[in-house]
This record gives C-alpha cells, sequence and structure tokens, in this order.
C-alpha cells in the first residue's frame, strides 16, 4: 500500500486522481494540499503545504509552476518522494528539481501516460531502422482550444527521442509557411493543431519512397494521465535518491 499526499487535490487532475485512488486497493490518498478545503474528500485537506504533518510514502504534484518551489522544499527538506506532474518550470526551477533529487526520489515526465511512455521506447527502434533507411519523420500534435503552448511538451518529448535513437543528427522545423525550399533530410517537422475540446492526439509519420508508417497516440480522457501517475508513485515508494522518469516505471 503506497501513502499519497495529493498536491493540487481540488484541480481537475487531483479529483480525477482521487477518485481513482479511492478504488485502488494498493494505493491510499492520506492528505490533500490546496488553496481551500471544499470539503469533499475523506482525508485531510491542509490549506497549506508547510502545515501538512500526515506520514506518507510519495506526493504527487498536480498544481502550478507558482507552488513549485515550495513543493521542491517540502519534498527535499522531508526526503519525500516526489511524482512531479507540474509543467511550464523555468529554467531556475528544473535545476532545483535536480538539486532536490540528491536528497530524495524525484520523478519527472513531459506526459505521464504509459501508453505515450511505451510509444517514446517503440519509436526509437522504428527511427533507427526507417530514418537510417531515409524515411523522413514528421510530428502532428492536436490539442483543445484552451491550450496555449505548441507544441506540446510531448510533441517535443516524442521528437527528442527520435532524435537521441539518431544520435542528435536531427534538427527541429516548427513552421514551414515562411520557408519555400525542399525539405532538408535532417529534420524534424512539428505541427501542431488546436480546437474543440481534444484531450490530446500524437502522430508520429514515417514517411518513405512509396510507403508511409503511423504511430499515433489518443488521450479521451485525463484519467490515462491520473493512471500514469498513480502508477509512477506506487514505483517511488521507497526508492533512493535521484532521477526517475517514466521509462523506469514501465521497464520496472
Amino acid at each position: 500500500m503506497v501513502r499519497i499526499i495529493m498536491n493540487g487535490c481540488n484541480g481537475h487532475m487531483g479529483q480525477v486522481i482521487s477518485d481513482l485512488v479511492s478504488k485502488d486497493e494498493n494505493a491510499e490518498i492520506v492528505a490533500g494540499v490546496d488553496l481551500q478545503d471544499t470539503g469533499r474528500y475523506s482525508y485531510p485537506v491542509f490549506t497549506e503545504l508547510g502545515a501538512c504533518d500526515v506520514k506518507a510514502d510519495v506526493m504527487i504534484d498536480f498544481s502550478s509552476a507558482k507552488a513549485t518551489d515550495a513543493v521542491l522544499e517540502y519534498c527535499g527538506s522531508r526526503e519525500l518522494p516526489l511524482v512531479l506532474c507540474t509543467t511550464g518550470l523555468s529554467q531556475e526551477q528544473l535545476q532545483k528539481v535536480e538539486e532536490t533529487a540528491e536528497k530524495t526520489a524525484v520523478l519527472r515526465s513531459a506526459n505521464m501516460s504509459l501508453g505515450i511512455n511505451t510509444l517514446l521506447k517503440l519509436l526509437q527502434d522504428a527511427a533507427k531502422v526507417l530514418a537510417a533507411a531515409g524515411f523522413d519523420m514528421e510530428i502532428v500534435e492536436r490539442h483543445h482550444n484552451l491550450k496555449v503552448d505548441a507544441p506540446s511538451g510531448t510533441a517535443l518529448a516524442l521528437a527528442d527521442s527520435l532524435n537521441e535513437a539518431m544520435d542528435h543528427q536531427y534538427h527541429y522545423v516548427y513552421d514551414r509557411s515562411q520557408k519555400r525550399e525542399q525539405r532538408d533530410s535532417k529534420e524534424i517537422g512539428l505541427s501542431a493543431v488546436r480546437g474543440g475540446t481534444i484531450v490530446g492526439e500524437h502522430e508520429v509519420i514515417f514517411a518513405g519512397p512509396d510507403e508511409v508508417i503511423e504511430f499515433k497516440h489518443t488521450a479521451y480522457s485525463k484519467t490515462v494521465f491520473a493512471k500514469g501517475a498513480v502508477e509512477a508513485a506506487k514505483f517511488l515508494k521507497g526508492k533512493a535518491a535521484g532521477m526517475y522518469n517514466m521509462s523506469h516505471v514501465i521497464n520496472g
């Protein structure tokens, strides 16, 4: 049984994770932290992180970058393992993440979906065969109309995975509208679509002579990210200090 502190428990992802864990025999949320206690949970909710004195095995953080410094300080000082799901961190904060990982286990991933992280591994195997044979690589990502960043962090993680497989020989192209020239064979194109309520779609295209191979992941709800975060919490329990990612969870 893993005992979890849920930071950002009143947010959308915090609510999804709370509902998911309530049905999980191997996990329990023992405390929540948010700006206010709405009274919807059976576990205690603290409106200040520093006031949370409940013993736990790991914290899941799905809040905002504004709260990250306090989260890192809290977990580092208590040697409490942290599943860090909050995005949009500054370079200074990313450095603090590394420093915190010297004191306790920290798992951070651009996308918590088990499917996406399995795809990252499959793409490397595909790139070593197909890109090496001259196939062009393109990524198309689609998200809801409220998402402000483009391309998505997941699309960049996919591109990084492809590039890593090819010894970082490629460069990224985000917009071809200002270019009137033939495609460079050493580029990875990234295209972003924003519309409606699309939760998240990522498509990786290997286009070669007379054949196309496509890998696609579609998230139909944010539950996929919640499931990944809970599995990450189970994995991180009792782990030694250091940086971890979802590939560690998948590979056990």
